[in-house]
């Protein structure tokens, strides 16, 4: 038996919902006008169940099939099934009934925009922008393909016509300063969230994006008091903490840092990269145990974080427990085999342990990996020379200046192995070369060789560029 019920634009959509359930059970048709179809596709898509939504936007659509809105919502759940040819159908046939509505170029723009046709996705949110009343989340759009196309200044004349049509609008003021990181132009942006402010000066997210971009500029001061007044405005924002943690770390504030940390735990679950980035602060202040109780929290809530157990290897190092730290240094390379960083605290470590082969090899993987690391070239070398293996330390710091030519310390520490081997002539060149370079740091081939403070042909030549 069939019955007819219609409710007005009154009607409360949780009543609606309760009646479609009612029909569905009853296997009956009941008759919905759209503005009750439309609450009840709503009602699905916000519990999250696509499903019953296109279910119901079928049913919208045999019940009033010259109402584009259901083909448009029809369309909006397809992409949200992945189901792109069907979505398109759906487009074409709402454009074929009311070709005016704007939603029907964004949705097709989004779908070009996922397939990399970003000359048609832009085709239609052009369309788009000439028929909808609020654009400036099709301004965006458009901007997000700029950005996929790699034309980041365009990307952001079309990210601040989005401002200008909505300064509320925070997707656009994150985006716009990704797009000036990449373009690696701080100051504009430093430039823009200033003149943003003048305008919105209780914009959390813009003080916060500027306290990024001063960050970015190395002006920590600066970037606190910028994440202090994102911090004022919204108290639970937790990234505006994490951030200024970071930049009190630079400032080397690392107790003031810690208690910044611990904030963002009032506002958000903790999470690793906060224990860790806690364990650091420690770790700088000596405080081994603390920093190691960090880093251990880091590694129990993700065992994949790299940084945790490279941590609590340097905890074990500075203990000199060198056995134990190089096993939690390799569980770290584990996770990031390319680090070179890594590399070089092993070799370190197994250096002090006494095994040289293993230290040198793991000191060429550092320089092969970060050839401009001077202190990896000069303890390479050094394991070589300890072994008496003078040629093999001198062709280290060859290829070592060959890398890194301005680096005066590696001309000294070659005047030490050349005098070592007896080359002294070749030996006197290079001196004239480390004192070009840089006549203050003389005093390293001192430190390496003292008896060469007697050698009165070289202080002679060290004397003529420093006094």
């Amino acid at each position: 038996m069939e019955e007819e019920f219609e409710f007005g634009f009154t009607e409360d959509p949780k009543f609606s919902v309760e009646r479609y359930e009612e029909m569905i059970r009853n296997h009956d048709q009941y008759f919905f006008d759209a503005q009750a179809f439309e609450n009840i596709i709503d009602y699905y898509i916000e519990k999250n169940d696509p499903a019953k939504a296109l279910q119901v936007a079928e049913y919208a659509r045999n019940q009033h099939p010259f109402a584009a809105v259901f083909l448009i919502k029809q369309a909006q759940l397809l992409v949200v099934g992945n189901k792109v040819p069907e979505a398109f159908a759906a487009l074409e046939k709402a454009a074929m009934l009311e070709a005016s509505d704007a939603d029907i170029y964004i949705i097709r723009g989004n779908l070009y925009e996922s397939m990399e046709r970003f000359g048609e996705a832009l085709e239609n949110y052009e369309k788009a922008l000439g028929l909808a009343e609020e654009t400036d989340e099709i301004l965006l759009h458009i901007a997000y393909v700029y950005q996929n196309m790699g034309d980041y200044d365009t990307a952001i004349s079309y990210l601040k016509l989005c401002l200008k049509q909505n300064m509320e609008n925070q997707d656009a003021l994150y985006e716009l300063a990704f797009c000036y990181d990449v373009m690696d132009n701080q100051q504009e942006s430093v430039q823009f969230y200033q003149q943003y402010i003048d305008n919105e000066p209780y914009s959390y997210a813009a003080w916060y994006n500027l306290g990024n971009a001063y960050t970015k500029l190395s002006l920590f001061e600066k970037a606190i008091d910028a994440y202090d007044y994102a911090i004022l405005i919204k108290d639970s924002f937790a990234s505006a903490y994490f951030n200024k943690g970071n930049a009190l770390v630079n400032l080397e504030k690392y107790a003031e840092a810690i208690e910044v940390y611990r904030h963002t735990f009032e506002y958000e679950q903790p999470n690793a990269d906060t224990y860790c980035a806690i364990g650091e602060c420690y770790e700088k202040l000596e405080q081994m145990d603390d920093a190691r109780a960090f880093y251990k929290k880091s590694v129990k809530m993700d065992p994949k974080l790299a940084d945790a157990w490279f941590g609590i290897g340097v905890t074990l190092d500075f203990e000199e427990r060198y056995f134990e730290a190089l096993h939690f240094y390799k569980k770290a390379l584990d996770l990031d085999i390319a680090n070179a960083d890594y590399w070089f605290a092993i070799a370190d470590a197994e250096y002090k342990l006494g095994h040289m082969t293993e230290a040198e090899q793991a000191y060429e993987k550092v320089v092969e990996l970060n050839p401009l690391d001077i202190d990896a070239w000069l303890d390479y070398s050094s394991i070589l020379y300890e072994q008496q293996r003078l040629v093999g330390a001198i062709e280290i710091i060859s290829q070592a200046i060959k890398n890194n030519p301005e680096a005066a310390e590696l001309y000294y520490r070659m005047v030490a192995y050349l005098f070592a081997k007896g080359d002294y002539n070749e030996a006197l060149n290079h001196l004239e070369m480390a004192l070009t370079s840089d006549p203050e740091k003389h005093y390293i081939l001192f430190d390496y060789l003292p008896q060469l403070q007697k050698n009165k042909v070289i202080v002679d030549i060290i004397n003529r560029y420093t006094k």
